[in-house]
C-alpha cells in the first residue's frame, strides 16, 4: 500500500492522519472544503489537496481514483445528510480493492452486544436534539452513514472512538468489539492515537468489516483490565 486519501483532512483528526501517514511513507491526497485549506499550514506543500465538500461525489472520485486506502472523517455538519453523503461518495468511487477506514463515535451501533448506560443514552438524546435545534449538525446522520458502510461489500472498517482529548501520544489504543466492555469504561482517547489506530487498520485483516470501539491504552479502565487479565492468567 503506497497511496492513501484522507477525506476531511483539514480538521484536527484529519491533520493527525496526514502527519502520521507521511511519517509512514504514504503518498497522501486529501479532500476538504476550499475555505478550510488554509488550516493545513505547511501540510499543503506535502499532500495533494482536492478542494470541495466531502460529500461531493465528483471531488471524492478525483481524490480516491488511484488510492490503495481511504480514511474518512465522518462529521455530520448541518442538516443535509453530510455524513451519509460523504460515506456514499467514498463507497461508490473508491477502488474495488481499496481499504476504507471510517471514523465515528461510540454512539454508532456496531455490535450486537453494545451496551449503553442510562446516562449515555440521555446525554446522546440531549446533544442530538440541541445540535439539530441549532442547525449545527445531525448526529443521527452519522448512524445512517454507518449503516450504509456496514451493508457495503467493500473492505471497510468503522473505528468507534471514545471521547477525544488533545495531548501527546500515549501509544496505540486498546479496543473491544462492543461498547460497554469494562476496558472501555474510562471513555478517553488522545486524538493523535485515534489517528494512529485508524492508520494501523489499513493493513490488519482482523478489522475487515468490523466496528472496533477504542479507548486510550493508558486510561484507568484499560490498565485495570490488563492487570485483572494478568492476574487471572497467573492463577
Amino acid at each position: 500500500m503506497k497511496k492513501i486519501s484522507i477525506i476531511g483532512i483539514s480538521g484536527k483528526l484529519g491533520q493527525h492522519l496526514a502527519r502520521e501517514a507521511l511519517k509512514m511513507g504514504y503518498e497522501v491526497t486529501g479532500v476538504c472544503r476550499e475555505q478550510s485549506v488554509h488550516k493545513l499550514g505547511n501540510l499543503v506543500d506535502k499532500v495533494t489537496i482536492f478542494p470541495g465538500d466531502t460529500n461531493n461525489p465528483d471531488v471524492v472520485r478525483k481524490a480516491v481514483q488511484s488510492s490503495d486506502g481511504v480514511l474518512t472523517v465522518l462529521v455530520p455538519w448541518g442538516l443535509k445528510h453530510y455524513s451519509s453523503g460523504t460515506a456514499r461518495a467514498v463507497l461508490e468511487h473508491s477502488q474495488p480493492n481499496a481499504r476504507l477506514i471510517f471514523s465515528c463515535g461510540w454512539h454508532v451501533p456496531g455490535h450486537p452486544e453494545d451496551h449503553y448506560s442510562h446516562t449515555q443514552l440521555l446525554l446522546h438524546k440531549t446533544i442530538t436534539k440541541t445540535m439539530r435545534t441549532l442547525r449545527i449538525m445531525d448526529i443521527d446522520d452519522q448512524i445512517h452513514a454507518a449503516r450504509l458502510i456496514q451493508k457495503s461489500k467493500s473492505m471497510w472498517t468503522l473505528v468507534r472512538a471514545s471521547t477525544l482529548e488533545e495531548g501527546p501520544s500515549q501509544g496505540m489504543p486498546v479496543w473491544a468489539e462492543n461498547v460497554g466492555h469494562p476496558k472501555l469504561r474510562s471513555d478517553r482517547t488522545r486524538r493523535i492515537d485515534y489517528a494512529k489506530f485508524m492508520l494501523s487498520t489499513l493493513t490488519q485483516d482482523q478489522f475487515m468489516r468490523k466496528s472496533p470501539a477504542i479507548v486510550g491504552c493508558l486510561s484507568e479502565s484499560a490498565l485495570a483490565y490488563e492487570q485483572d487479565s494478568t492476574m487471572r492468567e497467573e492463577k
